[in-house]
């Protein structure tokens, strides 16, 4: 198992992979279930077909849920440094249709120590199975620092 991660054990660049998932009817019904969003661009083949799109879109919202830390190989190296989740923020680039396989990422880009704590900014994206950039977004976190042996006296 790897060792957990404080704030002052990551670096700019580093990233992080997730595994990768295939947009199927079972996320889009779960998911528009749970937000209510009942919009026939998700759900209904033939109106969909009609659209631009030319096939089911996923939710931006599930789409952008596809980035959480908490599903990436991150998780259980963050959960002991772990303060809180501050904010996020995305843009669509690309569509993703019913079948398409996502592959999320992330990668610290910036870094603020404040005392004991500090706050990560990673970059989330998403390509798709075409290699296509279809989400460019942001997390930021609150992280604890490593205790330090010792302390001050």
């Amino acid at each position: 198992m790897d060792e957990p991660l404080y704030f002052d054990d990551l670096k700019i660049g580093d990233r992080w992979q997730s595994p990768s998932r295939t947009m199927n009817d079972a996320y889009f019904a779960f998911f528009a279930g749970l937000s209510g969003d009942n919009n026939p661009l998700h759900y209904d083949d033939e109106y969909a077909k009609k659209t631009p799109f030319g096939a089911r879109l996923a939710h931006g919202l599930l789409t952008m849920g596809m980035t959480a830390v908490g599903a990436s190989p991150l998780s259980h190296r963050l959960h002991e440094s772990m303060i809180a989740f501050l904010e996020q923020g995305c843009r669509f680039l690309r569509p993703v249709l019913v079948g398409d396989t996502i592959y999320p990422e992330h990668e610290v880009v910036e870094l603020q120590r404040k005392g004991e704590r500090g706050i990560v900014k990673l970059a989330a994206r998403i390509k798709n199975q075409r290699g296509e950039i279809v989400l460019d977004g942001f997390h930021v976190y609150l992280l604890r620092c490593r205790q330090r042996s010792g302390g001050s006296t």
